[in-house]
Formats: structure tokens, sequence, C-alpha cells
């Protein structure tokens, strides 16, 4: 499948990369705002067709799908423009800034009948499926808690800072403990409850999130630009517990037993760089005439946009975007 890059950004080049070693998806073209970035780029990746505008690469008719790797902040632009001249889409996260963009982008991408799919990475990974079966297993016993934190020293970078480019923990990193909670314990949610540390810009630097679910359970993250953290989700039972190691790309999960001892490892499958598993996704959906992945369907990315909504909204955290 010929696959096309908006943006030539850092994210872009490990997704170049990634693509580059698959068999089933070709490096076809690339677009940068300056034409100068986007043929350094293409050359440096062996991209077929270079662009100087996101306009002209949409126009392509040999585009198949489209992978937006800009600011979250241009998201919904740039989604839609693709959608618009009929182009599957595979969008980074955060999706959307908020819920009603997304739903706007979802609807329009069901009126073309086009895939329309987020690329939240651990959605689509093997970790995932290895999770549940563990959770399955019983071996832990009735999983009642859950803890995740994710944490980087990137407070400077324009990304986070400007409320401008959506910036702020929460879109940018807390999106993955966020949906680690929804993939173990599943989104009935009974009440959420938070803290958040806001900038002088307006944006929050570093978030505590509590999920007190229907049936008891609970879910504690924390998401954090000032420090850096171990990246770890415990999911602790009434007969042991299990250590997900790095919840951004799972490296290894440990099981322990009531008595804390180590009983069962798992270490994860070599890969590109982990990409490859969202790309395959959509080349699957769009192959079975599918306008959703399975893995991380249109319901599931609504729900993670109407829960961050509401905790910017508790926060008082709100972009130029969504004032107008």
């Amino acid at each position: 499948m010929k696959i096309a890059i908006l943006g030539a950004g850092n994210i872009a080049s490990v997704m170049a990369k990634t693509i580059g070693q698959m068999e089933e998806a070709s490096c076809y073209a690339v677009a940068a705002r300056d034409y100068t970035r986007a043929k350094e780029f293409a050359e440096e990746y062996g991209f077929q067709k270079a662009y100087g505008s996101y306009e002209e690469m949409v126009q392509d008719q040999e585009v198949e799908l489209v992978y937006i790797a800009t600011p979250h902040s241009h998201h919904y632009e740039h989604a839609k423009l693709c959608l618009e001249y009929g182009k599957h889409v595979l969008c980074e996260k955060a999706f959307t800034v908020n819920e009603k963009e997304a739903r706007a982008l979802i609807s329009l991408a069901r009126e073309k009948k086009i895939l329309l799919a987020e690329a939240i990475w651990t959605r689509y990974m093997p970790s995932r499926k290895r999770i549940n079966e563990v959770l399955a297993s019983g071996i832990i016993g009735t999983p009642h808690t859950l803890t995740a934190n994710l944490g980087y020293v990137i407070a400077d970078k324009p990304r986070i800072i400007e409320p401008s480019l959506a910036g702020g923990a929460l879109l940018d990193i807390g999106i993955y403990p966020i949906n680690f909670a929804l993939m173990a314990f599943g989104d009935d949610i009974e009440s959420i409850s938070s803290a958040a540390v806001l900038s002088n810009t307006g944006v929050d630097l570093q978030n505590s999130i509590t999920f007190k679910y229907k049936d008891g359970k609970m879910a504690i993250l924390n998401s954090t630009t000032l420090a850096l953290t171990n990246r770890e989700g415990i999911i602790s039972g009434d007969k042991g517990y299990m250590v997900v190691e790095n919840i951004n790309n799972c490296e290894r999960i440990r099981i322990f037993s009531h008595d804390r001892k180590e009983i069962e490892n798992f270490i994860m499958p070599k890969q590109i760089s982990g990409y490859e598993y969202e790309v395959r996704a959509c080349i699957k959906a769009i192959k079975e005439g599918k306008l959703e992945c399975e893995e991380m369907p249109h319901i599931d990315t609504l729900r993670v946009l109407e829960i961050m909504d509401q905790l910017r909204k508790e926060w008082g955290v709100s972009y130029p975007q969504e004032e107008c």
C-alpha cells in the first residue's frame, strides 16, 4: 500500500523508517509546508514524491493512506483535508483537540466511506493481547486496582507549553495512562477525580487522575512533563499483581504471586519501532472495507477525548481554537 506522510517532523521520521522496513507498505509521498524540507525528507527515507503543500499531496491519485504527523492542534484541519479528497487516514494521537472535532471527522469519514483511525500505538501492540490474556487467566486473581505513570522532562518544548499547539501533559502523554486503564479495566467509570499543576501559559504540566469504576475497581494515573518516571503500569489482584514495564511501549510483563515472588516473565517480541502494528491494522481494515480499526474503534477514541475534555474543564485548561 502506498503511504503518504503529512508533516516532516521527528515522529514522521520514525514512521518513515518503519514503513521502509515493511513488506506490505511503501514510502510513497511526504508533504511539508516547505518544499525543501519535504524533498530532503523524501531523499533521506526513500519516498518517491515530495510536496511543498499538504493540498498538493492529497490530490495525488496514487496516495492510498495518509499518516498525519503534525501537532494535535492541527489534526482536525489536516484530517478533514485528507478525507475531503477521499484519502484513508491514520492520525497521530491525540486524535483531535476535543471530542467535538473528533465527532465531526468520524461523521465525514463515514459519509465518504473512508477508513479513519487514531494512531495510539499501544492499542495495536501485541502487549495489549498479552495483558488481557494474563488478566483472563486468573493468575493474579480478581483485579481491583491499577496504577500507571508516564513522565518525561519536556516542559520546555513548544508543543507542551504553547496553548496554540494544544499543549500540556494530558493530550501529549497523559493519554497513555488513560488508555492503559481503559484497555485493562474498561470504561464503565462511575466517577473521576483529579488535580493538575498548570504553567503560566495555562496548560497542565503534570496531573493525577483517579477513576472509580462502578464495580469497585480503581485506577490511579499520573503524567508529568517535569520529571522522569519509571513508566510502569501495575495491575493488582487478590492473588498477585502484574507489572508492565513501560506503558508507552511495553518491553516486559512480570507476574508476581501473593507472596510477591516473580512467577512469570513475558518479553515482548522484537519490533521495527512499534508503529508497524497500527499501519498493518489500517491496511487490513482497508482491504476488508472497514471504516475503523477494531483495535481502536471510533467509540474508544471518542470516550478518551470525552474524559480529557472533562478533565481540562475542571482544571480550567482551554485552547484558542476552542474559543472561536
